[in-house]
């Protein structure tokens, strides 16, 4: 009788291992979009009012792409055994479980476009994974080669002007950042990130991986290293560009295998995202190759317009959310060695540089298959300094963490230019790049700084103060009155303008003699970056002045 029971237990548990491997996770696409429900009529029935916001500040209809996947398709699949797991709104598709035979039968219905295999398998169980995959980023602790610095972070900071950033008062408030990867372990423990929860400042979590999950502060800690570099605020450990901002985090990465699953999942959670209001998407994940060789990218797919995550990125973009991304740790492959979604257009992929600014021997290269520039900018990230799960602070390779930090610094500059369209604030961080004449596919345009970007094309007029007849003072102003030494003339025109050119003040000035400068009462104006001009007859001179 034990040898009986004993044969049915195994006989039952091959018959589950066999159900178990008979079903495979498939993307099913769909041909149309038809609506019972919801209209673009009414999009506050499907968006949330800061996603609305946002497309109404940067004039972006709502469109079909919004609109949810139709529930009588979903029941269509239902209705062929198959096991739903999440729809995808912008790729008008659903992911499911189910047998190659049930697939075929989905396949046949006359609203299916196409079935993609996602993963072989069911869903996650939940494995934590704490080792470090090469897609997602190396995480080996690696002597610091920074330069000497007050504090170890003190050189990535400054490299892309941080601390200027603070100084101006910006570190991301108003601004909602998104952050996509493998998990957060500890985030919710450490001290570096207790100002996110005593400030209401985590907008919402949420597993795409392990869909029964409800907390994202578990599994790989990549993701906690990444979002240190973007949020962390504790003056004696690590303090970020962005440390003000809201945040969304999402878990899209499983780490012990690497399927196009993840793809799906990644812009899953970049459509809910954008309908949480998200200006800024920030992840450190990357596909080329998976662990079924069938589904792995070529060169010539990095074109922008053929993986699933790049397709994804490029609705963002379209959305008016700036997409930040690794270019990925490929470079040992040499030319056309980025990751998807870096070959995306309208984002930013950023690489790796060392101290010695020369680009990280890790980071991948650009061009994408279509001949752009890639990547569009880089920030240190050989030896970076990231919190660990356990909250202590150590270097670490990888793109992973070059990029989190332009995002913090993105941030930064869009809530000190809140009137700027992605588009616009992509070209000022281009702009203001160390090689931003003479881009190339190791480093794109260089290596950003705030200042440049902030003050923009006032930073190019040319400053005139050491000339003996045009002279401004004091310069920077603390005070409210200023005095300029200018011409021949005992009269004059002042005016004085922001960075954004509009005029604050426009008067006739006078002085007693040639000898005396011009004295001008200024109005109360916020610190920051003006422009001063100063005519006599046609003689017209310009220059910036610094307020503090």
């Amino acid at each position: 009788m034990a040898n009986f029971n004993r044969l049915i237990f195994s006989v039952f548990c091959f018959f589950i291992v066999s159900i178990s491997y008979g079903q495979n996770r498939y993307a099913v696409h769909f041909k149309f979009k038809p609506q019972d429900t919801f209209s673009l009529n009414r999009p506050s029935e499907f968006l949330s009012a800061a996603s609305l916001a946002r497309r109404a500040k940067f004039q972006i209809p709502v469109d079909s792409l919004d609109l949810p996947v139709s529930s009588k398709y979903v029941s269509g699949l239902s209705s062929k055994s198959a096991k739903i797991l999440y729809p995808i709104n912008w790729l008008n598709a659903t992911v499911v479980e189910a047998t190659a035979e049930n697939i075929n039968a989905i396949a046949a219905l006359p609203y299916v476009e196409k079935v993609v295999l996602a993963a072989p398998g069911q869903s996650s169980n939940g494995r934590s994974g704490f080792g470090f995959d090469a897609k997602v980023g190396a995480s080996s602790p690696n002597k610091t080669n920074a330069k000497t610095a007050a504090t170890p972070y003190d050189f990535q900071n400054e490299l892309i002007g941080i601390p200027a950033m603070h100084g101006e008062g910006y570190k991301g408030k108003g601004i909602t950042i998104a952050v996509f990867d493998a998990g957060f372990p500890g985030v919710n423990t450490i001290s570096a990130f207790a100002h996110l929860f005593t400030n209401n400042q985590i907008v919402a979590t949420r597993d795409f991986v392990h869909l029964a999950n409800g907390n994202v502060y578990n599994f790989n800690q990549h993701g906690t290293n990444a979002l240190s570099l973007i949020a962390a605020k504790q003056e004696n450990l690590l303090v970020s560009g962005a440390p003000d901002a809201k945040y969304i985090l999402g878990i899209t990465e499983d780490v012990p295998t690497e399927y196009r699953i993840e793809e799906y999942n990644w812009v899953r959670a970049a459509a809910w995202a954008d309908s949480l209001g998200v200006d800024i998407i920030s992840s450190s994940l990357g596909y080329w190759d998976f662990d079924d060789p069938s589904m792995d990218y070529t060169k010539a797919s990095l074109d922008g317009k053929t993986a699933t995550i790049t397709k994804g990125a490029d609705i963002a973009a379209k959305k008016g959310i700036l997409v930040v991304t690794s270019a990925g740790n490929y470079g040992s492959r040499g030319v056309t060695s980025i990751i998807a979604p870096a070959d995306a257009e309208g984002i930013l992929s950023v690489g790796a540089v060392n101290a010695d600014l020369a680009r990280a021997g890790f980071s991948s290269q650009g061009p994408t298959a279509d001949g752009r520039f890639k990547p569009e900018v880089s920030a240190f990230g050989n030896s970076a300094q990231v919190i660990r799960s356990n909250g202590t602070l150590g270097p670490s390779n990888g793109t992973s963490f070059s990029a989190p930090q332009i995002a913090a610094l993105a941030a930064g500059l869009w809530e000190a230019r809140p009137e700027w369209s992605k588009e616009d604030l992509i070209n000022y961080i281009l702009r203001s790049s160390s090689q931003f004449d003479k881009p190339d596919n190791l480093l794109g345009y260089g290596i950003p700084d705030f200042s440049k970007a902030y003050f923009g094309e006032i930073l190019s007029i040319l400053t005139l103060e050491n000339e003996s007849d045009f002279k401004v003072y004091p310069n920077p102003l603390n005070g409210g009155d200023l005095f300029v030494q200018f011409g021949k003339s005992l009269s004059g025109e002042f005016s004085l303008y922001d960075i954004n050119g509009k005029e604050i003040q426009r008067i006739d000035i006078q002085r007693a003699s040639l000898n005396q400068p011009f004295e001008i009462s200024l109005p109360m104006i916020p610190k920051g970056m003006f422009l001063v001009q100063m005519q006599s007859g046609r003689e017209v001179k310009r220059t910036k002045l610094l307020k503090r």
